[in-house]
């Protein structure tokens, strides 16, 4: 099979800004290339002595997607353009040209699976189950992830600021309710944690599947971690599957208008003075989170946290 491959080429400063974008016009996957070099942090772990030598880092970098059927090729391409117009004003978009091509299809579900290692959350070691756990790490509470078809890995910044939150506010005996629960890396972290219970939603129907696998690869019961298919925002079975008032905590590592969304259901599921841990907010759109969570009387915001271009608010249902 032949797959038609697109290339935006742009700067490094401004990847995180378009991925967002692409996310949001629903381009599912992407590509990135260019030449900064890894950060120690991000090789802790990694089984190899040396690296491979890299050119210098320009600023270019490359933003590539994938699609089988064209038919929706001049909406997409109307939504990118109208995106980078409004990003222009935020970040340098460089060269902002796009390329197309024509590529031979690939195992795209196993062939990522050699840059996904062993990394560290602080006192947390997240490492995909086909690999060994590191020497230097084995003291360090163990949550193993394969994502399968499933977003999460655990290595975003986003997935990073949900677990360091879900760390400080995760007490023994807890019920929590993960929105969007991917491959269940943030429901299955606040097992770990000392949570009794989880319930998880996703659009996804890879995530029923994905999250019964981790959990089997963590050694955690099927029956304290329950997913379904479905939309809690506007779905009545699925509201009524979570039930009222049930949940100490509430996670989403969604994009921003999600959560935007998302803030007027939540409450309706939490105890009084259960916590909401959001992210998956891009800086540029923090300003619209926070509005639209002040405007809630039912919640109040009480710790905002940031990694990268990566913005986390925690709220508590007053």
């Amino acid at each position: 099979m032949k797959w038609n491959k697109f290339t935006l080429t742009t700067t490094t400063a401004a990847v995180d800004l378009v991925s967002s974008l692409f996310d949001e016009i629903g381009i599912e996957g992407i590509e990135i290339e260019d030449h900064v070099p890894l950060t120690e942090e991000e090789t802790k772990g990694m089984f190899i002595d040396i690296l491979p030598e890299m050119e210098p880092d320009d600023g270019v970098a490359k933003v590539s997607f994938y699609l089988e059927d064209l038919k929706d090729l001049e909406r997409i391409m109307r939504e990118i353009e109208e995106g980078l117009d409004d990003l222009s004003q935020f970040v340098d978009l460089g060269e902002r040209t796009i390329t197309s091509s024509e590529t031979e299809d690939k195992d795209w579900i196993n062939n990522w699976k050699q840059y996904f290692k062993p990394f560290t959350v602080d006192d947390i070691l997240i490492k995909p189950t086909w690999e060994e756990i590191p020497e230097a790490h084995r003291d360090k509470l163990l949550i193993q992830i394969d994502p399968g078809t499933a977003f999460g890995t655990g290595q975003h910044e986003t997935t990073q600021l949900c677990i360091r939150q879900l760390k400080q506010y995760v007490k023994k005996g807890d019920k929590v309710l993960d929105v969007g629960t991917g491959s269940g890396i943030l429901g299955i972290a606040a097992l770990k944690l000392g949570a009794d219970r989880v319930f998880g939603t996703d659009l996804d129907h890879n995530a029923v599947a994905a999250v019964g696998e981790n959990l089997e690869a963590n050694g955690i019961s099927k029956d304290s971690f329950q997913v379904v298919q479905g939309n809690i925002i506007d779905e009545e079975p699925v509201q009524e599957m979570a039930g009222r008032g049930v949940y100490d905590i509430a996670v989403a590592n969604i994009l921003a208008p999600v959560i935007i969304l998302l803030q007027k259901e939540i409450p309706v599921h939490l105890k009084k003075g259960g916590v909401f841990i959001t992210s998956g907010i891009i800086d540029m759109k923090e300003e619209a989170v926070r509005e639209a969570m002040e405007a809630n009387e039912q919640l109040e915001i009480i710790e905002t946290a940031y990694q990268g271009d990566w913005v986390s608010i925690t709220a508590r249902k007053r």
